[in-house]
Order: structure tokens, then sequence, then C-alpha cells
């Protein structure tokens, strides 16, 4: 089969990733064979192509977000069944036995293993995945609009529920892109004031065509106090920015696995009892719950497909801000 291949990271630039031939894996107990038809793009494929994320072994096959048919399954593989349709996301397993994992916080356990880091992901023709782990998708959305929902809609969705957002409250999006423009609507749903801010003017457009009540810069005024706020950029200046512009009380929610430095920041923006808090990866219950929302909503998903062998391509265009909504890649 045909994959991309992460052997030694480097800047995306360099073009990291390698399109190569690769024998079809193998489904084993537990374990359910997919043909991949379409694979979301996430930024944490990039950190892990550039090392900001270290793989535990190379090469790997990056992409987490992955949709596609069952055409194998190894023994006890539960109730799936072959050609069903599956999703996979970034989750790939837990232990099931830890505290985490008891208290439903299956995100946290400290042997849990992720798609495309740990296990070979979908940037690929086929990927094996954990029968536990992959979920059954609303069948109102084609295999490349449901790739995004598989991680950038899950963890925003996520990232929603740390900030503790009400229904009618006013919120903040720090950074624009595949997961932004979901939770966007997600909190438009609930009745929601949503205010973007962005660098980028085509991504303000974007947001505004999704109904985002305000879109600017991260250096300009808000048109009112927010109650709660996501940061989806992984860059630690907007913290203080973020906290500046939320009321007392009111949450900041981080959604990023990496993220540069905290700046040092006075006590007054965190004073009147307002939190910050990292949201680290998701759960399957969150994936479940997601999608259901997805489909009564229903989300309207910007995906932008392209060809599998235009991965390091893709990356780029996502590290510079280029892509509108989602990239989705295609075997």
């Amino acid at each position: 089969m045909r994959a991309q291949l992460l052997f030694s990271p480097a800047p995306i630039g360099q073009s990291p990733l390698r399109l190569d031939e690769v024998p079809v894996p193998e489904p084993g107990p537990g374990e359910i064979l997919i043909r991949v038809s379409a694979c979301g793009v996430c930024r944490t494929d990039l950190h892990i192509a550039e090392g900001e994320l270290p793989a535990p072994h190379l090469p790997v096959i990056p992409g987490h977000q992955v949709v596609g048919k069952i055409i194998a399954l190894g023994s006890d593989a539960g109730d799936w069944s072959v050609g069903d349709r599956a999703g996979v996301f970034w989750l790939y397993r837990s232990c099931g036995r830890c505290g985490f994992c008891r208290r439903g916080e299956e995100n946290l356990c400290p042997d849990a293993e992720f798609t495309g880091l740990h296990h070979n992901g979908g940037y690929a023709e086929y990927l094996v995945a954990d029968a536990g782990f992959a979920v059954r998708l609303p069948e109102n959305f084609n295999d490349v609009a449901a790739a995004p929902l598989l991680c950038a809609g899950v963890i925003g969705y996520r990232s929603l529920r740390k900030a503790e957002l009400q229904p009618g409250e006013t919120l903040g999006l720090f950074g624009y892109g595949a997961s932004a423009h979901l939770a966007l609507q997600t909190a438009k749903y609930w009745g929601c004031r949503v205010f973007v801010f962005t660098r980028s003017a085509a991504h303000q457009r974007h947001a505004l065509d999704l109904n985002a009540d305000w879109a600017g810069l991260a250096s300009d005024p808000a048109p009112a106090p927010l109650d709660r706020a996501v940061i989806f950029a992984p860059s630690g200046a907007l913290v203080p920015a973020a906290l500046e512009r939320l009321r007392p009380g009111g949450t900041l929610s981080i959604n990023a696995i990496v993220m540069s430095n905290l700046p040092e920041l006075p006590y007054s923006l965190l004073y009147g009892e307002r939190t910050v808090r990292s949201v680290t990866n998701a759960t399957r219950r969150d994936a479940m719950e997601f999608l259901r929302l997805a489909a009564e909503i229903p989300i309207h998903v910007t995906a932008n497909p392209f060809p599998l062998q235009d991965a390091n391509r893709v990356l780029q265009l996502l590290k510079d801000a280029k892509i509108d909504g989602a990239a989705v890649l295609q075997p």
C-alpha cells in the first residue's frame, strides 16, 4: 500500500514525509482493518513531522482523523462487521484499569496510545485500529466531511465543555482553523455570541460567513467582555490577551498539545476568580457526544480535499494559515 512515512523529523519546508510502498497491515485480536477513504490533516501532525511532539518510534505514518470501510476483522472485534463505515480518532487506546480510566478520564491515562504517534495512522491506504476505540459516523456526512469531525470537531467540543460555556454566553475564539470553525458553529447552535480573534483576513471572512458576531485581531478591543474563551493557536502570548478580555469568573481553555511558553503576566489578569485550564486529548464519550451533536445541528464542514501525495505541501499550507476550514487527504 502507499503511505506517507516520517523517517526523521524536520521543518515541513524540507518535506520530511516520504511517500512509500509498505505492506498492508493485518488486524490482530481486538482490531479492525480499514480501507482509508479520507484522513483529516491536523496541526498535531505538523508537530509530529517537525519533531515538536516526538514519536516514540520511527518511521511512523501520521494521521488521526480517519474515515473508511472495514475490510477485515481480528478476533474479538466487538460488534463491527466487514463493510461497516468506521471513524478513528486521536486516542488509539487506553489501559482501562488506572484511576483515570476508571473515572472516565481515559484521555489522561498514563499508558494511553495515540493514532499516528504510537501506532501508524491514516496518511495511508489502509489502517489497523483498536475496535473498542473506533466510532460510528453519522450518515449525513460524507467521508471527506466526516474526517475533520474526528479531531478538530471532537477536541473543539471538549474545549467548549472545559471552558464551561453556557447557552447565551459570549465566547472568544483565539486562532481560527479546522477546530475553531466547528466550535464556532456549536456555540452558535447553543445561542452564544462568538467573537473570533485571528490575524488572517481570510479566516476573519470565513468566520463571519459562519455567523460569527465579530472577527478581528487579538490586539483589537473586543465588542464586549468574554464569558468564556478558547485558544486554538499554539502561541503562549495569546494567554494574557485572552485574559484581558475575560470577565471575572470566566474560564479560558487552551486547546494545544504543543504551545510556546506562556509569558509573565500581572496577577490582576488572573485575579477575579478567572480560570485557566488546558485541554488534553479527548475521550470516546467526547467523540460520541459530538458526532451526535454535529448531525443534529447540522455542522457545515469546510473541507478541502487533497491527494495523499501532497501531504507535505498541505502541512506547509496549514502552518502558513492558508487553509480555510480543514484539509483532508484522500488516498
